[in-house]
């Protein structure tokens, strides 16, 4: 591959058409969901298992949605795919570089998976509570109840079901943050003294101390987990650690 003095040369196939089908995809989004109120990422974006609108598909169909309306998620995710993405698919090669890919992004929405679980069980737990107990303690915090105030027990439950249902299908995840973070990670790890010049603050930094520092804070970022935060955290730390297991696969088995 060749790069020349603009940055948009030496387009290597895998990341061309990835950005060909994330660009198509979240313009489709737009459209259908402006024009027909279909929202696409109810049947392709990540959901829990336990959730009414969960399929195995969306472990793979997650990482082609991204948020809308506005454009700096899919942007940024972009350009970094295109960054980083080429020198790893010229060193691996179209066919290592597009299972990498998939790989990291299957992993960060199994970890994204396991996180959610863990984050939502509280919440569950006390709807299972008010579902068999349906006291006025247990409910109130579902309903604005009175003081003393009652709900038949058999439509406090019908209630609380229908509840249960919207809030696990509104647990979605969107985007190719995990498996971007998969090649961060990887072209830390592939070329770690390259140089990479930063936005904020304006300094170079190597690529392997960017990694590192990228990856701290997403770690406290996600335990910290601050309320107007809705970034899918653990989902790019997945990516990271899936892609450093597959990586370190391939080095053990000699592959390249």
């Amino acid at each position: 591959m060749r790069y020349g003095a603009s940055p948009f040369g030496g387009m290597t196939p895998v990341v061309k058409n990835l950005l060909i089908i994330n660009a198509l995809v979240f313009f489709a989004s737009i459209m259908l969901n402006s024009s027909y109120g279909i929202r696409i990422e109810d049947y392709l974006g990540l959901h829990v298992p336990m959730a009414d609108k969960f399929g195995p598909h969306q472990l793979i169909t997650y990482m082609f949605l991204h948020a809308y309306p506005g454009f700096g998620h899919v942007f940024f995710n972009m350009f970094a795919l295109f960054m980083f993405g080429r020198m790893l698919e010229t060193t691996w090669g179209s066919k290592r570089f597009l299972i990498y890919y998939m790989a990291t992004g299957v992993g960060a929405a199994t970890i994204q998976i396991i996180t959610q679980y863990i984050e939502i069980m509280p919440m569950l737990q006390d709807i299972t509570t008010a579902m068999n107990n349906p006291t006025y303690d247990n409910l109130k915090v579902f309903f604005h109840l009175e003081p003393n105030q009652t709900l038949n027990p058999e439509v406090a439950r019908q209630s609380l079901m229908q509840f249960r249902t919207d809030y696990l299908n509104a647990q979605v995840t969107v985007g190719a943050s995990g498996a971007v973070f998969g090649i961060l990670l990887a072209f830390g790890m592939l070329f770690p003294n390259i140089r990479l010049m930063l936005l904020f603050p304006p300094i170079p930094i190597k690529a392997k101390y960017f990694v590192i520092f990228y990856g701290i804070a997403e770690l406290f970022l996600g335990v910290a987990n601050f309320s107007f935060d809705n970034v899918a955290h653990f989902a790019h730390l997945g990516g990271m650690l899936f892609g450093f297991i597959l990586i370190k696969y391939w080095q053990k088995k000699g592959i390249y």
